[in-house]
Formats: structure tokens, sequence, C-alpha cells
């Protein structure tokens, strides 16, 4: 997780105002009924000459997703993952005429094309990972959407 905070601190320094990125929350542990995500609050205020879009386009896709450097693991991710990710680490959100906006990384997310579902999961790989333990940890992630599924009614047809 430190990496992540210094890389997200790094993307909001590049349209905040000098100095105001600021760590607010670190490494709080919130408990979800199948897991546990250690989180962080990072924030800054933007530059005046900066607006909206140009902070989408310095903080995604988020640094939980790419890892660093940012650029070349995204290019690593394109030429090693068989199939598109579609809206899985992508975002989903509003962002209202007022100006507030409230988005979040997609994950844990069904996906439907025609009458097919899917979800994908994934871990990160960092230099010491342990292959089965990250195999293992995909499967927990993916325990919770499996188990929504067994509640589905099926149809036939």
């Amino acid at each position: 997780l430190t990496m992540i905070i210094d890389l997200e601190r790094n993307d909001l320094g590049r349209v905040c105002d000098y100095g105001s990125v600021k760590v607010i929350e670190r490494k709080v542990l919130e408990a979800y009924p199948t897991v546990y995500h250690l989180v962080s609050t990072i924030e800054g205020d933007l530059y005046e000459r900066y607006d909206f879009i140009d902070l989408l386009k310095a903080t995604f896709p988020g640094g939980s997703i790419t890892g660093a450097p940012k650029i070349r693991a995204m290019q690593i991710i394109d030429e090693l993952e068989p199939t598109q990710r579609s809206v899985y680490t992508g975002a989903i959100g509003y962002i209202g005429f007022n100006g507030d906006a409230d988005l979040n990384i997609a994950i844990r997310t069904f996906i439907m094309k025609g009458k097919a579902v899917y979800f994908q999961v994934g871990s990160g790989i960092v230099a010491d990972s342990d292959a089965e333990e990250e195999y293992q940890e995909t499967l927990h992630k993916a325990r919770a959407l499996i188990e929504s599924l067994k509640t589905c009614p099926v149809s036939s047809s």
C-alpha cells in the first residue's frame, strides 16, 4: 500500500497546488463480508488552471490497478493479458453538472454479454510475490461473486 500511496500522491501532485497534497488517513483497515481492505485517503487542492478532466487524466487508471511505473506497467499488462479488461478495473460513477463527482474502480463486478455473465479478479504482483499465494488470493476474491450467483434463479430458455 505504501507504493500505491506514493504513486497516487505523485499523480495528484501533477494537477494540485504545490504542497497541498496530503495523506489524510493511512492504512485504515476496513472489514467486508469476504475481504479486508487497507484504505488510505489522499487529498489535494486542484490548480486553478486545471479542471476535473485534467484530474481524471492524471489519476486514472488507479495506481492499485497498474502499479508503477504506471505507463510501462500498463504496456506490460496489455502485452501479457489475453483479453481486454472491458469495465473491469475501469471506472463507474457520475459527474454532476455542479462539478461534484463520485467514481470508483470497478472490481468484483459482473459483466453481461448476451446471456453470458462473467467477472474478472486479479492480484498485485510484486518482486517477492509467491505465485501460488497470488492465485489463492484471486480465488478468495472470486468467492463472494460465485456465492452470489448461487442465489440467482436459472432459466432453461
